[in-house]
């Protein structure tokens, strides 16, 4: 079974992969061409950091998801140990989406609520 969950964390990181590589390729460039792109806070610039970093946080949620499966497979899964994938996850996107958006999109606030308080309750259960 174990050999079975990790097939299925590589295939999560692979579509992930997948996902973001073509997604890049043949969406968002081809989308990022049109003239008609809404300006969302007065640019269409920001609309298109905004799209781009949003298809690659998916990436980011399946790898978190796949490193709860490869915990399973470890026998491994515990709620310190989740909450650090969680914690991970959530880092990892409110950096993307900070440093993409320059700051102005706000999401990265509440991704980074959501990863220190996860990263402290897991660091402070262990």
């Amino acid at each position: 079974m174990d050999l079975l969950l990790y097939a299925a964390a590589f295939l999560t990181i692979l579509i992930g992969i997948t996902h973001s590589y073509l997604g890049e390729k043949y969406i968002l460039i081809r989308l990022f061409r049109r003239d008609n792109i809404p300006h969302l806070f007065g640019s269409a610039d920001f609309t298109i950091k905004t799209l781009r970093f949003a298809w690659h946080i998916t990436t980011i949620a399946w790898w978190g998801l796949a490193g709860i499966i490869v915990l399973t497979a470890q026998s491994a899964l515990n709620s310190t140990n989740v909450l650090l994938v969680i914690a991970i996850t959530f880092l990892i996107s409110g950096f993307i989406t900070v440093v993409a958006s320059k700051g102005k999109h706000y999401a990265w606030v509440i991704f980074f609520l959501i990863g220190f308080s996860s990263l402290i309750v897991a660091l402070s259960a262990s």
